[in-house]
C-alpha cells in the first residue's frame, strides 16, 4: 500500500499517523516544503521516502511529487495531511491520481465553505444560527436589522479562527469593511453558548471506530482575537444528546474513512430563534483530526492509540480491540509574558500523579493553542477543572 501524506512535519506531532502506517508494512511518502536535513528525526524514521518541494502552495510541484512516486512506487491508494489547509490540494491530487479513497475535489465543497456546511446540517435536522452571506454594507446592515448586535465574521471558505471577528457596533461594522481582506465572508447570529466537539474515526461505510468529545471553555476566536488563555477538557460522550446529534452529522457528511472533527454549539441560555438552554447547534464541520494535542487527549483518555487505530482503518477497514474511556483529560495553556501565580515546578508538585506532559507550542500555531501546553488525566471533573484554575491562575 502506497500512502501520500503533505507535510508530515507540521504540526509536530503529525509525524505519528505516519510512524504507525509505516510500522504495519506501508510505504509512507511524504511531501512538504522543509528540507529533509531540518526534519525532526522521528519524522525521518516515519517516512519511506521523502520528496521536498518549494511550496506546498503550488500545486504543480506537488502534482509532480505524486508523479515521481507513482512512477517508483506504483499506483498511490491514499493522499492525507490531517490538515485542513490541504484538504483542497489532497482533493484535487485525488482527482488527477484516481485515487478513490477519499473525497474528491470537486465534492468538498460541503466540507470547506460554512454556508454550505448549514445545508447539510439542516438536512440532517441539525439546527444551526442564522447567516448571510455579506458582500455590501446595505446587505450586512439588513441582517443586523433582522438578528441585532453582536454578530460574527468570518470567512465562508476559512481555516481556524483566521479573520474571524465578533461586531458589537455599527464602529465595529464600518471598521470590518474598511480593514476586511477581498474574499467571501459569512455572517451570522451571535450565539451565547460554548462549543462541544465531536471527535473521531470512521470506516468506509461511516461506521464510528471510536469517537470522544472535549468541552471548551472559552472561545477560540475570543482567544486569539484577544489573547485570552486557552482551556478545554474531554468528556464522557456515550448516553449523552451529542452523541445522538454527531451520529446525525457523520451520517450527514462525506465521512467516509476519515478522522472528523465535528464543532456543536450548546446554549448556555434560551435564545429566541435558536432555541432553549441545553439545546445543541452545529457549528463547523472538520474533515481531518482534531488539533490541539486532541488525538493524544483520547489516546490518554481510553488508553489506546489512536494513530495506530486510523492507519488499522486505512489498512483493514475496522479495528479489532476494544476501546474503552477510563479518564477525562485536560488541557491549559499559558501564554508568554504573563504573570502566573503558580511556578511550573509548584502545578507539578500539587498535581504531580495527573500531570501527563508540557510542551512548547510553535510560533505558527500559538495564537489559538498558547504558548506552553499543559496535559493531565484524572477520574474526578471537579479535580481536573481545579488543574486548569490552578495552572491558568494570575
Amino acid at each position: 500500500m502506497n500512502v501520500v501524506f503533505l507535510s508530515p512535519n507540521f504540526p509536530l506531532y503529525f509525524w505519528n499517523f505516519c510512524d504507525r502506517l509505516k510500522e504495519k508494512g506501508v510505504n509512507v511518502l511524504g511531501i512538504g516544503d522543509a528540507s529533509y536535513e531540518s526534519l525532526a528525526p522521528e519524522c525521518k524514521q516515519s517516512l519511506t521516502a521523502y520528496y521536498q518541494v518549494g511550496s506546498l502552495e503550488n500545486y504543480e510541484e506537488v502534482y509532480r511529487a505524486c508523479g515521481y512516486f507513482t512512477h517508483q512506487y506504483g499506483k498511490i491508494d491514499w493522499i492525507e495531511s490531517e490538515n485542513e489547509y490541504w484538504l483542497e490540494t489532497e482533493g484535487r491530487l485525488r482527482t488527477d491520481f484516481n485515487v478513490t479513497t477519499g473525497t474528491k475535489y470537486e465534492e468538498m465543497a460541503d466540507m470547506k465553505y460554512k454556508s454550505k456546511m448549514k445545508a447539510v446540517y439542516a438536512k440532517a435536522g441539525i439546527p444551526t444560527a442564522r447567516y448571510a452571506l455579506v458582500s455590501t454594507y446595505e446587505n450586512a446592515k439588513a441582517f443586523i436589522a433582522r438578528v441585532g448586535y453582536p454578530v460574527v465574521v468570518k470567512p465562508d471558505n476559512g481555516v481556524g479562527a483566521s479573520e474571524t471577528y465578533k461586531l458589537k457596533s455599527d464602529e465595529d461594522l464600518d471598521y470590518f469593511f474598511a480593514t476586511k481582506k477581498d474574499i467571501q465572508f459569512i455572517m451570522e447570529e451571535f450565539v451565547p453558548g460554548h462549543v462541544e466537539t465531536f471527535d473521531g474515526v470512521t470506516d468506509s461505510h461511516k461506521n464510528i471506530l471510536i469517537c470522544s468529545s472535549h468541552v471548551m471553555l472559552n472561545s477560540i476566536m475570543d482567544t486569539v482575537n484577544d489573547n485570552t488563555d486557552t482551556a478545554f477538557h474531554s468528556q464522557w460522550i456515550e448516553g449523552m444528546d451529542l452523541y445522538e446529534v454527531g451520529k446525525k452529522a457523520v451520517q450527514a457528511f462525506d465521512t467516509r474513512s476519515r478522522f472528523y472533527h465535528f464543532e456543536f454549539f450548546r446554549l448556555d441560555q434560551d435564545k429566541e430563534g435558536l432555541g432553549k438552554k441545553g439545546d445543541i447547534l452545529g457549528l463547523e464541520v472538520n474533515m481531518r483530526a482534531p488539533g490541539a494535542y486532541m488525538p493524544d487527549m483520547i489516546n490518554y483518555a481510553c488508553d489506546v492509540d489512536v494513530y495506530a487505530l486510523w492507519a488499522d482503518m486505512l489498512i483493514h477497514d475496522r479495528i479489532d480491540y476494544p476501546v474503552e474511556r477510563k479518564y477525562v483529560v485536560g488541557y491549559a495553556s499559558r501564554r508568554n509574558g504573563w504573570s502566573y501565580r503558580y511556578h511550573h515546578d509548584e502545578i507539578y508538585a500539587m498535581h504531580h500523579d495527573a500531570m501527563l506532559l508540557d510542551v512548547e507550542v510553535p510560533e505558527a500555531l500559538a495564537a489559538a493553542m498558547g504558548n506552553h501546553v499543559y496535559l493531565f488525566r484524572t477520574t474526578s471533573l471537579d479535580y481536573l477543572k481545579q488543574i486548569i484554575s490552578d495552572v491558568l491562575a494570575k
